[in-house]
Formats: C-alpha cells, structure tokens, sequence
C-alpha cells in the first residue's frame, strides 16, 4: 500500500511540472493561489450548445407558415412535417453514433466536431433551392445536433458536485429552452421584415462563435484520459480545473473495472438492465414526441384556430420560457424529492394542460397554459438526461444517454409528421392537442415502470472546491 501510493504520489509530482497538451484549456496564471474557475467555463460552453440546439428545434416551427405559404415550393402541411421529420431522423444518427463514439476517443472532439457540423448544414438550409434540398441540409444538420446533447451532458455529469447533478444539469439544459424563446422572439420581427432564409442564417453563428470557443477552451474528460493511461494530462487537467483527485481515481476505477469482453453498449442490456433500459428509452419517446410537435406546430395550429400568426409566436415563446424556468424548478425538487416523482407530476400537468388548450380560451389563459405543456416535455426531457445516468456505470453513461436520445428521437421524428397528418387531412385543429394529451400521459406511465435500482449508480460528480 505504502509503495502504491509513493508511486502514485510521485507519478503527480512529475505530472505538475509537465504540460499536457490537447487539454483545450488556458494555462492558470502564473503565482496565483488557484486555478482559474474552469468547471464554470465548461458548463458555459455546454450551456451554449444547448442554447443553439433550442434555437434550431424551435425555429423551424417559426418558418413553418411561411414555408406553407411560398407557392413556388408548393409545400404541403405533410410535407413540411416531413421536413421537420427528417432533422429528427439525423438526430437520431448523431446520437446513436456519437454515444458511442465518446466512449472511444473521447468527448471534446466529438463535440467540437457536432457543433462544426450542424452549423455549417444551418448556412447551407439559408440558400436552399427547393423542399428537397432543404430536407437534405436539415438532416445533415441533424447529425451534429444529435452529437452534442450526450457528449456535453457527459461532461457536465464529470465535472459537477454529485450532490448538486441534477439542478447543474437542468440548468445547462435551460440552455436550450432560452434558444428556443430567442429564436420565436427574433422571428417575430425578423421573418416579415427579411423572410424565412434570415433565421437560417443566424442559425448558422456558432461556426464563427462556438466552434472557435471550444477549439480553445472545451477540456477532455480527464476520467476519459486516466482510463486510456493518459495520466500526465489528467493530471495537469485535474490541476487546472481545480478538482479532488480522490473523486476522480474513484471515478477511473469504475470505467477500467472489467466489462468480461462486454462493450458499454452491451452493459444496457446485461441482467437486471433490460426492462429498466426499455421503459427509459419509452419515457423519453414520449418526451421528445412532445417537444418536437408542439414546437414544430404550436403557430400552424393556433393560426388554424383563428389567431393571428404572431400570436401563434408567442405562444412559442411562452412554451420555451416556461420550460427554462420549470427547468431549474424541477431540478431542485428533484435534488430533494427524487427524479421520479418530479417527472410523474411534470407529464401529467402537461397532459391536463393540453385537454384545456384546446377549448380556445383567451390568449392569456393559453399563454400560461402552454408554459405549463413546456414544463412537462422540454423540461421533462431535461430532467430525463440525468435520471437515465443515475442507473448506468460511468464507463457507459454517455452509450446510455446517447441511446436513450436516439431512440427518443424516433418520438421527435414522428411528432412533426403526425401533426402534418392531422391538420393535412382536415380534422379539428384540437386533435393536435388532444393526441399531444395522451402522449403525456403514456409518458407518466413509462416513468412509473421504471424498476427502482437497489443500490443506484449516481453520475460522477468531481468534486469543485
């Protein structure tokens, strides 16, 4: 023992006198007391990437009317929800790849590599010719947005005190509600002043903001590093973002504990795993059904009501916002009350919010009432995130998380085309919400089969002084 940890102790001397390289972070400031404050500056980084990835979801429901308006696309309601079917579908690539490509060689590129993606496909939809070019850029574009959400939550999960997971993680996922309430805000005056190509564009700036940011800042999971014998520059990392060493070689031991041949995918599915694995992966198709038609066709829908299209913007916006602040509210009820329980209560207030939207009340009424549907799908997902890392060890949490999206997707995919559906065959614009409704409620219903874990594996959370 005295000999291991001589040797453990000498291997981080030796380390602190050597620079890693790759690390993507600035060195600390010669002759002062700390670090600099770098979880914080990881969690900002990932905040932005859920900013954008809101952004994109909700401002393809603000080009929507236009979109069906345009007579030299000749679009119709099921085409446009076709469209919107397909980002989805990349989606679900992105995610299912990217999982599992973390686990692999690691987090920062993967993510650097997702946002690069996604937003040069946002420059490209800005100068689309046709419906048929536009669903191709959307679907690339869907790719890299489908990476980024499991590689940055990986992240976060690190380098956050266990104690405070869930309200951090929520509050990196408001990010992307605040992009979706940003992106019906702006196209309020943008889309009638400069068209449905403007949104595109300005969808398209993390190209020259976030990509460059990350490049220089974004740090490499040093659980990742010490797992592969990359000790000099975990080491150094450890230094520079200020965190406890015995935490992460606690952290280091699990993802190197033997898998019997068993790749982290497999670990999903060993014994015990597999109905868990299941219900999880319906809880989130239900959530991401929800947010993917509401958002895709909250303004069609209430313009075909008989309100006015900026109306049917606002309601966005009222939908985006109150998931942002049901968001962080239900990350720390979840923090004292359980991850379950909060979820429960989300999908079902948001299924009884449904059933009353579609008694055409006055726009105030509606207003708070599709805050309340927000918080029970955007804010569902989020809180979702970290409820499914809670059963899986740390060596396949980003495969669990990164699964769960992707099949969840298959929900996303189908909200947009089933809400085409609807309104493409004529039927009242209430089905919408009546549909939207029972989804919630079958979403509840998955939550409460999830088996409840023994002896629950909570997300790694390297301790921050």
């Amino acid at each position: 023992m005295k000999d291991a940890a001589e040797k453990h102790a000498g291997r981080n001397a030796m380390s602190q006198t050597r620079i890693s390289r790759g690390a993507g972070l600035p060195a600390a400031s010669e002759g002062s007391g700390r670090p600099r404050s770098a979880p914080a500056l990881v969690v900002w980084l990932c905040w932005l990437v859920m900013f954008f990835d809101g952004f994109d979801l909700v401002m393809y429901g603000t080009v929507v009317p236009s979109l069906l308006d345009d007579e030299d696309w000749g679009l119709t309601p099921s085409g446009a929800g076709i469209i919107g079917g397909l980002a989805l579908v990349g989606m679900i690539i992105g995610a299912l790849g990217v999982g599992t490509l973390t686990d692999i060689i690691g987090r920062r590129w993967c993510a650097i590599g997702s946002m690069l993606g996604f937003s040069t496909m946002m420059m490209i939809s800005a100068v689309s010719p046709s419906p048929e070019i536009l669903g191709l850029t959307r679907l690339l574009a869907g790719i890299g947005l489908g990476g980024a959400m499991p590689t940055v939550g990986a992240l976060i999960l690190e380098y956050t005190r266990p104690a405070r997971k869930n309200l951090v993680f929520t509050l990196m996922f408001t990010g992307y509600s605040v992009g979706g309430v940003v992106a019906a805000l702006v196209a309020i005056p943008l889309i009638p002043a400069f068209g449905w190509r403007a949104m595109f564009v300005l969808g398209a700036l993390p190209l020259v903001t976030l990509v460059p940011l990350a490049i220089k800042y974004l740090p490499e999971s040093a659980a990742y590093l010490r797992s592969r014998g990359r000790d000099e520059e975990a080491s150094r990392l450890t230094q520079r973002l200020n965190l406890h060493e015995e935490t992460l070689a606690a952290a280091v031991e699990e993802a190197q504990q033997p898998r019997d041949g068993r790749t982290p995918a497999a670990d999903l599915f060993r014994a015990g795993q597999l109905v868990r694995t299941l219900v999880l992966w319906a809880a989130m198709f239900c959530a991401l059904l929800l947010i993917y038609g509401l958002t895709t066709w909250i303004p069609e829908v209430m313009r075909a009501s008989g309100y006015p299209l900026g109306s049917g913007l606002w309601m966005l916006v009222a939908f985006n916002g109150g998931a942002a602040v049901g968001a962080v509210l239900a990350g720390r009820l979840a923090d004292r009350f359980g991850s379950r329980t909060v979820l429960l209560v989300a999908f079902g207030a948001a299924s009884i919010a449904l059933v009353l939207l579609s008694l055409r009340l006055p726009l105030a009424a509606n207003l708070a009432l599709v805050a309340v549907a927000g918080v029970g799908s955007i804010g569902t997902a989020n809180l979702m995130n970290v409820y499914v890392t809670s059963f899986y060890a740390v060596r396949s949490r980003a495969t669990a998380l990164g699964w769960t999206l992707g099949i969840g997707r298959i929900g996303a995919v189908l909200g947009p085309v089933i809400g085409g559906v609807l309104l493409g065959v004529g039927l009242d614009a209430a089905w919408n919400f009546y549909l939207f409704s029972a989804v919630a409620v079958l979403g509840a219903i998955a939550v409460a089969l999830v088996p409840r874990a023994k002896e629950p594996v909570e997300p790694v959370g390297v301790v921050v002084h």
